[in-house]
């Protein structure tokens, strides 16, 4: 199994809860300033490795959401 395929299986997950509650799934805003800082550190070159972890944690996160949000849909179209 691939690291997407897990994730392709936890968003499964994901999107069996309320429908309504994962389609308002959102960061938070101290989380989106996190994030911009290190997208903007990034652009230039100036990540440490730490950052450089917790930005690809975000990244895979938002890809998790993205696929449970699209699950939600995908099954509401199925009814």
């Amino acid at each position: 199994m691939t690291i997407y395929a897990a994730y392709d299986k936890i968003a499964e997950l994901i999107a069996r809860l309320d429908p309504e509650q994962v389609s308002s799934l959102k960061a938070s805003e101290d989380m989106q300033v996190r994030l911009n800082i290190l997208i903007d550190k990034s652009k230039n070159d100036h990540l440490t490795k730490n950052e450089q972890d917790e930005l690809y944690h975000f990244i895979a996160l938002e890809r998790l959401i993205r696929l449970a949000k699209l699950n939600v849909k995908l099954n509401q179209q199925s009814l």
